[in-house]
């Protein structure tokens, strides 16, 4: 299935392109990065790839182009530039999605340099000092193991108190 919300794009020689979509055909792979070498006026685009791979096609041929000057930090991950700037509003943004991970994979893509903008600094630190470390299996299952020994221990603990507690009834202790 393909999802897409048509707009109007109007590209120029030099313009950063990203394909939003797979170009299977020319071996294009989801949020691609290009720069515009030519394009004519019935949208035939000759596009260099960051890859160094040069492809030309048709834009109603592969309707999944947009800009390609700012790219989300999640389809970044591998990705250098020299410069990065990082836009993360701290109202706006799912609690899950700002995070230690954000911070580092936002941040170290940049060669030189990284600037970040917020619209809240005091709770973007406290926002990106989330840690969501996913854990492997075998940690949660040993986790659980030890939770559900430690679960069985009070209990056996709680039984032997509350014997020893009936039992010292029966020979007059106090309680």
């Amino acid at each position: 299935m393909s999802v897409y919300r048509e707009a109007e794009r109007d590209f120029a020689t030099g313009d950063r392109v990203q394909f939003t979509a797979p170009y299977r055909e020319k071996h294009i792979a989801n949020r691609q990065l290009g720069t515009v070498q030519q394009i004519d006026a019935d949208g035939n685009l000759q596009v260099r790839l960051d890859s160094g791979q040069e492809v030309q096609f048709n834009l109603r041929e592969h309707l999944h182009v947009d800009y390609g000057y700012a790219v989300t930090s999640h389809s970044s991950q591998g990705a250098t530039a020299d410069r990065v700037l990082v836009h993360v509003d701290t109202e706006q943004a799912h609690d899950q999605l700002v995070n230690s991970r954000l911070a580092y994979v936002s941040v170290s893509r940049g060669r030189f340099d990284a600037q970040i903008y917020t619209n809240n600094a005091e709770k973007l630190g406290e926002d990106l000092s989330r840690d969501v470390s996913k854990q492997s299996a075998m940690e949660t299952e040993h986790e659980s193991v030890s939770r559900d020994q430690g679960h069985a221990t009070e209990y056996a603990e709680h039984q032997s108190v509350s014997e020893s507690h009936e039992h010292s009834e029966g020979y007059g202790m106090e309680h």
